[in-house]
């Protein structure tokens, strides 16, 4: 007499499946393939053959998304954190073409004419040199970055939380993403 299996709570499965006929149980994946041939060739294993026909091109994903909400939070992170980096890129380029323009000579020919055509019998006019030195041109520059990054990183911010208020009416931006296999 075989023992009774025992009826379960609907929504729980058996722990252990109940092996049936006396054999151990197997799961799906653990069966042989189908054998090729008839009934006598059951040692051989089936071979997959591609199909005529089938494309060898590798299939690209598509997938349709919307962008319903911009985090303002995030946006302000990001937008600090990439206007820090083009202030610091401003200060390094302005720096760079002021030594380039000093070592071409631009602002001495530049500062004589202006101190030519500025000046007088009694003096001797502007002195473009002593105005455009570099820890000045480095200053306003540093002023100026610093003024971007604060105006950046509100804008920013200001635009997401617009966004975030049409994107209520219309739903958002919708983007198609492709993968590439």
């Amino acid at each position: 007499m075989q023992p009774q299996p025992q009826p379960q709570p609907q929504g729980q499965q058996q722990s252990q499946p109940q092996a049936q006929g006396g054999y151990p149980y197997h799961p799906p994946q653990a069966y042989p393939s189908p054998a090729v041939g008839g009934p006598g060739d059951a040692g051989q294993q089936a071979v997959r053959r591609p199909r005529t026909g089938a494309r060898t091109v590798p299939r690209t994903r598509k997938a349709r998304l919307r962008v319903a909400k911009a985090d303002p939070w995030s946006v302000m992170k990001v937008s600090f954190l990439l206007s820090i980096a083009l202030g610091i890129c401003t200060i390094v380029a302005v720096a760079v073409l002021w030594v380039v323009m000093d070592a071409m000579g631009v602002f001495s020919t530049v500062g004589a004419t202006i101190s030519e055509a500025t000046g007088s019998n009694d003096s001797n006019g502007f002195d473009l040199q002593s105005f455009l030195s570099l820890p000045r041109v480095l200053m306003f520059t540093s002023i100026i970055a610093v003024i971007d990054v604060v105006l950046a990183t509100a804008l920013a911010t200001l635009g997401a939380f617009i966004y975030n208020l049409s994107a209520g009416f219309v739903g958002g931006v919708e983007l198609t993403l492709a993968e590439d296999e």
